[in-house]
């Protein structure tokens, strides 16, 4: 008997390391700690969110701020550009940590996702091309044909509005669509299409609706491994709203201080 309980309490020593060590694997944040980067999902096609510039470099307002966020966890930001329609499915399998897109916050997306506090709060535009003058609000999107891109809360509002949808990945893409005739209108962030005007003056659309959107945030796996990582970013985050440096790259990036919700 003392030999089996001998054994019983070595076993249990056994399970209780192991458990220990599975937990300690289990641990995002400390994984990303030891391997030393943040995978980072991002397009690197939609100014000002996240593009290109003409020196070859990535960057926009979600860039620098996942190279901020990085740095505040100790490790560097390794950027992978997919389309939209791969960013979550990505993210799902495992290819990467989070997705810093412009990503809303929606009811829907919370219930397969975890999500970061709100780090800007969107202006959203209905676009349409310049002669249009049959569309005005979202209610007049009904019967008509928009263009977004697919999974996107832009395509959401439109298809509840009664639009039939046509997908595009890129927003100069989507813009095309509109000026030759495959779509009648888009939705999108504001500071996408202010930021489109001022590389396209005479584009051959026009904003026709401004108004508030969704907060966006940071989505995370919803799983109990990523708890530390959600709890690290959303403190430095509250760092950065405080400090002012959230403000600072709004107003670098949109022109304006996003960082508040609007009215």
């Amino acid at each position: 008997m003392k030999h089996l309980m001998t054994r019983f309490g070595a076993f249990l020593m056994a399970l209780v390391l192991l458990l220990g060590v599975s937990a300690a694997q289990a641990d995002q944040l400390a994984d990303i700690q030891a391997r030393g980067k943040l995978i980072v999902a991002t397009e690197g096609n939609w100014m000002p969110w996240t593009y290109v510039d003409e020196t070859g470099t990535l960057t926009g307002f979600d860039v620098e701020l996942s190279r901020l966020i990085a740095g505040k966890l100790g490790v560097e930001a390794d950027f992978q550009t997919a389309e939209w329609s791969a960013l979550l499915a990505g993210m799902d399998g495992g290819r990467f940590d989070i997705v810093c897109n412009g990503v809303d916050y929606t009811p829907e997306r919370a219930e397969k996702y975890d999500f970061s506090d709100p780090y800007v709060f969107t202006e959203i535009a209905l676009v349409v091309r310049k002669d249009n003058e049959d569309i005005h609000t979202f209610e007049d999107l009904a019967g008509k044909t928009a263009v977004n891109s697919p999974g996107s809360t832009y395509a959401q509002r439109a298809e509840k509005a009664g639009a039939k949808m046509i997908y595009a990945e890129a927003f100069g893409e989507t813009v095309m669509n509109i000026v030759q005739g495959r779509a009648d209108a888009t939705i999108n962030a504001l500071g996408t299409v202010e930021e489109y005007f001022a590389e396209q003056p005479d584009a051959n659309v026009k904003i026709v609706l401004v108004q508030p959107g969704d907060p966006v945030c940071i989505p995370l796996r919803k799983t109990p491994e990523s708890a530390t990582l959600l709890e690290a970013i959303n403190k430095i985050l509250a760092e950065a709203r405080a400090d002012g440096t959230l403000s600072e790259l709004s107003v670098r990036f949109f022109g304006k201080d996003l960082t508040e919700a609007q009215e």
